[in-house]
């Protein structure tokens, strides 16, 4: 008799804002090829590795015939990629209502920890435009010793790096900006600040804050 087993698919989000909405900072064209390209092909791509795993525990596929390592591998690559950059679309949002500096519990632990939004902005932006090769680069909250800690990473194969308590992120893989900024990635991670959405972020705080 048949394993009946069946992982649930993902779904690609809706962009919470028009297409165009980003513009001049992040163009059209660029928000269209990364949306419905890039983000598009993660969710396709970890629902292709699922049913694979699905057709393995079904014993559909038998052992010798896959490589579980590189199987796991590339399911996590693309949940991550998936995960990512849904967190992406919703840290932004249209100029006008993005931008500036945060407010609430978040601006009070960002001056608390770096002294100043000012000197937090450099040292993110700083460590953005360090980033060897693509990745991205991510405020997270540390539950355990409750520090808004500054890090990057490139590419996301290893592990759940999404499930982290992630508060603002950027994108720096090559297909967030290289169709309007060619190879001056500077110039883009500048022109991101204009977008960042200080409402969202300061919600995802108070979200781990009141755990």
């Amino acid at each position: 008799m048949a394993i009946q087993i069946q992982f649930k698919k993902y779904e690609l989000p809706p962009l919470p804002y028009k297409i165009d909405a980003l513009e001049p900072y992040i163009s059209k064209d660029i928000i269209d090829v990364h949306y419905n390209g890039h983000h598009k092909g993660y969710v396709n791509g970890a629902n292709s590795f699922l049913e694979r795993l699905e057709k393995i525990i079904r014993g559909e596929i038998t052992s010798g015939q896959y490589d579980i390592q590189g199987l796991l591998r590339g399911l996590v690559f693309n949940i991550n990629g998936h995960k990512l950059h849904a967190l992406y679309w919703q840290n932004m949002a249209p100029a006008g209502k993005g931008g500036g500096k945060p407010g609430g519990a978040l601006a009070d632990l960002i001056n608390k920890q770096y002294g100043s939004f000012d000197k937090f902005k450099q040292l993110f932006t700083e460590a953005a435009n360090s980033l060897p090769g693509t990745g991205w680069t991510v405020l997270y909250y540390d539950t355990e010793s409750g520090n808004l800690e500054i890090m990057t990473f490139e590419n996301h194969f290893q592990n759940h790096i999404a499930e982290l308590p992630i508060i603002l992120i950027l994108d720096e893989f090559e297909h967030a900006y290289y169709l309007q900024y060619k190879n001056k990635r500077a110039d883009y991670v500048n022109a991101w600040w204009n977008l960042v959405n200080w409402d969202e972020a300061d919600k995802k705080l108070q979200k781990y804050l009141n755990k």
